[in-house]
């Protein structure tokens, strides 16, 4: 196999530059694609920033990356030359163990994030194994579908995992890249959506997006005035919040589940919990089948992210972009 060319960061807070290697030969069980687009998520950053502490540098970002299947091992099934695919932020899993084995991938002790140890795809081709490939519906936009891979899933996932019903109430709390997302699929679920934003001038934006209604998120009395309102809340922010008035907003029997990587712990009113019988809950992304499921929805809906364009060879005002906070509301580079 030929060398791959992306951009990468030789270290933490350092710009992305020209980078080319090696991939040596293909695995009996990956697949190999070719990259047309490649979305740039919060979560490229931390890698980028290694502010999980697990980055290995030089490291190639990206892992919602959507492209032509050029070459398959000899082991892959369900994948074939010539196919949209598309791969998330997981590229492999152990394929043995219990949680693989009853469906739930995403969780396997041995899950191989795309740019955890690895090159992801913001370069030419990328890899992975096979059941983590996953064909795009003719009927999706390829050049908007990339954010559909990680933030999609990511508050898709829990939708399905809950037993959400097209009659429940669901919150969502901030509207960025994986909150517009969220109202989107609550709203065609059939679902009553609220927006829980810090941003008032987002209002009539946000409704079409599909929020039924918009509570101002950094006050307490508005959010106060919808509390024993909602049957699942879905935060999808990463800073801090008034989490008590939160709570109060959920009906007996409801969830607030979080998606979104708070740093600080969550406080969670026990005596609440327990008289409401309420759950607490957060998931990471999603297996293939519901990464499939997923795909299989939003393309029977209509239901894309809402993206601006970059060619790669602007990665680093892509990446400057969106870490100032201008992005509305995915950004998607063009590679292919």
């Amino acid at each position: 196999m030929s060398e791959i060319h992306g951009w990468a960061a030789p270290a933490a807070g350092r710009a992305l530059e020209p980078f080319s290697y090696d991939p040596g030969p293909l695995g009996d069980e990956e697949v190999e694609i070719a990259v047309e687009y490649c979305g740039l998520c919060h979560s490229d950053l931390s890698m980028l920033n290694n502010d999980w502490g697990l980055s290995r540098y030089p490291i190639v970002p990206g892992h919602e990356a959507v492209g032509r299947v050029v070459a398959v091992g000899s082991g892959v099934e369900g994948v074939e030359t010539g196919q949209r695919a598309g791969i998330g932020w997981s590229a492999d899993s152990c394929m043995h163990c219990r949680e693989c084995m009853t469906g739930s991938h995403h969780l396997c002790p041995e899950v191989g994030a795309t740019i955890v140890g690895r090159h992801g795809g913001f370069a030419d081709r990328l890899r992975a194994h096979w059941a983590w490939t996953i064909p795009l519906p003719e009927t999706l936009d390829a050049a908007a579908a990339g954010p559909l891979l990680c933030g999609g899933i990511t508050v898709f996932a829990p939708l399905l995992r809950y037993g959400v019903r097209p009659t429940d109430r669901v919150g969502v709390v901030g509207i960025g890249g994986l909150g517009h997302l969220a109202l989107k699929f609550a709203r065609a679920w059939g679902c009553e959506v609220t927006a829980f934003t810090s941003s008032a001038s987002k209002t009539e934006e946000l409704k079409r997006l599909g929020a039924h209604r918009v509570v101002a998120s950094r006050s307490s009395a508005e959010i106060l005035g919808v509390a024993g309102s909602l049957d699942f809340l879905l935060v999808t922010v990463n800073t801090p919040l008034d989490w008590d008035a939160l709570f109060k907003t959920l009906k007996p029997n409801g969830r607030m589940h979080v998606v979104g990587a708070v740093l600080e712990p969550i406080p969670v009113p026990v005596f609440d919990l327990i008289m409401g019988q309420k759950n607490v809950s957060g998931s990471p992304t999603g297996s293939p089948a519901a990464i499939a499921t997923m795909l299989d929805f939003a393309a029977r809906h209509g239901i894309a992210p809402q993206v601006e364009h970059f060619p790669l060879s602007r990665v680093n005002d892509a990446i400057a972009h969106l870490a100032t906070g201008k992005a509305r509301y995915r950004v998607v580079l063009d590679v292919g």
